[in-house]
């Protein structure tokens, strides 16, 4: 199967510009990370990859799933396709439009469950950017950095894993932070909390309308992540 997108496809540019801009003079302070940037970073992903809304029968938003596997859930019977993303996936039998929001056919109750630690779910808490220098990035192009670093005793809990994008990789190297006088994280790592997951859900649909007509925006619904 071949993904081609029916609109142009938009060049690939880094949101932050210049990585590490006026390095020679010392570490640039950590930029400030908006929502269009989020919204960039997620949805440059492959077409496979990027998210997609799942609702549940009642039309409830329950889930973000990505793109590969909202397919399968949709050519098995388990969901419908109620809005397209505008590309097209070429089977060797029939063309398939890739969904931006499905529903399930079946009821599904969501039970409240601790998010688990993975390197997607990191991504997804730390909205794509390096947490050290700010830039956004695609989930292909970051990489998990042990805060305190696991030659020094450190352990992978959410407290101690950040996103971070290879160039602050290699210059953090097997350092503690206190030892740098140029690196410092942008906020506190801390577990993938029901808050993180609604702000992120509403990050990602605000400015989709194929999105925004599902979400809620004045109540505040429980919402997961598909991990």
């Amino acid at each position: 199967m071949q993904a081609s997108p029916t609109s142009s496809k938009v060049r690939k540019q880094r949101v932050s510009g210049s990585r590490h801009a006026g390095r020679g003079s010392g570490h640039s302070s950590p930029r400030i990370t908006t929502e269009l940037d989020v919204r960039i970073g997620v949805f440059r992903q492959p077409a496979m990859q990027t998210p997609v809304l799942v609702l549940n029968a009642s039309y409830e938003p329950i889930n973000i799933c990505g793109a590969r596997r909202a397919l399968v859930l949709v050519l098995k019977g388990i969901a419908r396709t109620e809005e397209e993303q505008g590309t097209v996936l070429h089977a060797a039998r029939e063309d398939v439009a890739m969904p931006s929001v499905i529903r399930l056919l079946e009821y599904r109750r969501i039970p409240h469950q601790t998010r688990a630690l993975s390197r997607k779910n990191i991504l997804l808490r730390d909205r794509n950017s390096c947490q050290y220098c700010g830039i956004i990035l695609t989930a292909s192009e970051l990489t998990l950095d042990h805060v305190i670093p696991r030659s020094r005793g450190g352990l992978s809990t959410w407290e101690n894993l950040v996103a971070c994008c290879h160039d602050c990789n290699r210059r953090k190297g097997n350092q503690l932070l206190h030892e740098l006088t140029d690196m410092k994280l942008m906020r506190e790592p801390r577990p993938f909390s029901l808050h993180t997951s609604r702000h992120i859900m509403r990050m990602i649909g605000s400015a989709d309308p194929n999105w925004r007509r599902y979400l809620y925006f004045d109540s505040e619904p429980e919402l997961q992540f598909v991990a």
